[in-house]
């Protein structure tokens, strides 16, 4: 597994630096296609990379944005990424982008995924991917020791995975790992020497142990303190 680390002064850099790079590869998909599709994680990280990138000048009309994962609640509540979407990255110039969600009006994500899946499917494969990691080794919502682990790894997993995991306190729904992992370009950020030292200890390890792993070869992560 070979991936590049990227180490930044501060988060501020970090970020627009990363927005830059983001916005770069997305007019770079849209020179030889028609549309090109960005994913993102929800979380309070990525909100200073989201409010550099949704003021950068592209063609938004031609960009499908989705999220990597989401937790199963309506948008009015404050655990809801899609709600971080619609207030830091799905404005200024990125308001024009088609917003693909993760979540729909259901009691539980079973009832919804056909449907929300059958809509992402046109859009891939992904034209460029960031995710963020957990202490734990998860990326998206594949968490270690969540029920459909073995199934979001594998490699004919589906496109979009309920998913439910100790510590989690709502269903979630994920992008599977051979969608993530099949993005053009990948990108992770993380923050803090706790978050380093995770990853540094994921080496070698099985992806079921550090479901990060499922999707680091050809990637860029992003660090700063």
């Amino acid at each position: 597994m070979t991936y590049e680390f990227r180490s930044y002064p501060d988060r501020e850099m970090l970020a627009i630096d990363l927005a830059d790079q983001l916005a770069s590869e997305l007019r770079a998909a849209l020179s030889h296609q028609d549309r090109a599709a960005l994913a993102v994680p929800g979380g309070s990280s990525p909100g200073p990379v989201f409010d550099a990138l949704c003021a950068v000048s592209l063609d938004w009309d031609r960009v499908d944005v989705l999220l990597t994962d989401e937790r199963w609640v309506p948008e009015t509540s404050e655990r809801s990424n899609t709600r971080l979407l619609r207030q830091r990255l799905l404005v200024n110039r990125a308001a024009a982008a088609r917003y693909l969600p993760l979540y729909a009006e259901a009691p539980a994500p079973e009832g919804a995924l056909d449907a929300l899946a059958e809509a992402i499917a046109p859009a891939l494969p992904l034209s460029v991917l960031l995710l963020g990691m957990g202490a734990d080794l998860h990326t998206a919502s594949i968490f270690p020791g969540a029920d459909r682990l073995d199934e979001a790894l594998a490699a004919d997993a589906p496109i979009l995975l309920p998913m439910r995991a100790p510590g989690a306190p709502e269903p979630r729904i994920t992008l599977g790992a051979p969608v993530l992992d099949g993005a053009m370009k990948k990108h992770v950020l993380i923050f803090g020497a706790e978050k380093r030292a995770a990853l540094e200890a994921a080496k070698g390890r099985p992806a079921h142990e550090a479901p990060i792993n499922a999707v680091l070869t050809d990637a860029v992560v992003h660090w700063a303190e």
